[in-house]
């Protein structure tokens, strides 16, 4: 635990239990909305090949993680440590522009 807190330059034993929760609460949240976001746009979980359907369900869960991550992360007061794990997330994808965009639009605002 203490070596986790360095890593992420957390001081207490109840933020890193927040920090969990969030981890917890986004991930089984992005499982269940990508079944309804599928449907939405007209692709029923009955779609075949059904390969295909899980294809496109797990390459979809992925931005709703990421967007839920921050959001979930927010709602607990912990979103500049979410933020921050974004940004490194979308630098390691090369989307860091995504990153500096948002931060820009953050910055702007009073």
């Amino acid at each position: 635990m203490k070596k986790l807190k360095e890593r992420w330059g957390v001081t207490s034993n109840k933020q890193i239990v927040v920090i969990f929760i969030v981890f917890a609460i986004t991930g089984f949240s992005s499982l269940q909305l990508a079944k309804p976001f599928l449907s939405l746009i007209g692709i029923p979980d009955t779609f075949e090949p059904h390969w295909l359907y899980r294809v496109l369900r797990l390459l979809l869960i992925f931005p709703i993680y990421q967007i839920l991550l921050v959001f979930v992360g927010y709602i607990f007061g912990q979103f500049s440590f979410f933020w921050e794990f974004e940004k490194k997330m979308l630098v390691r994808l090369k989307l860091g522009f995504i990153a500096r965009y948002i931060d820009s639009k953050l910055k702007k605002e009073p």
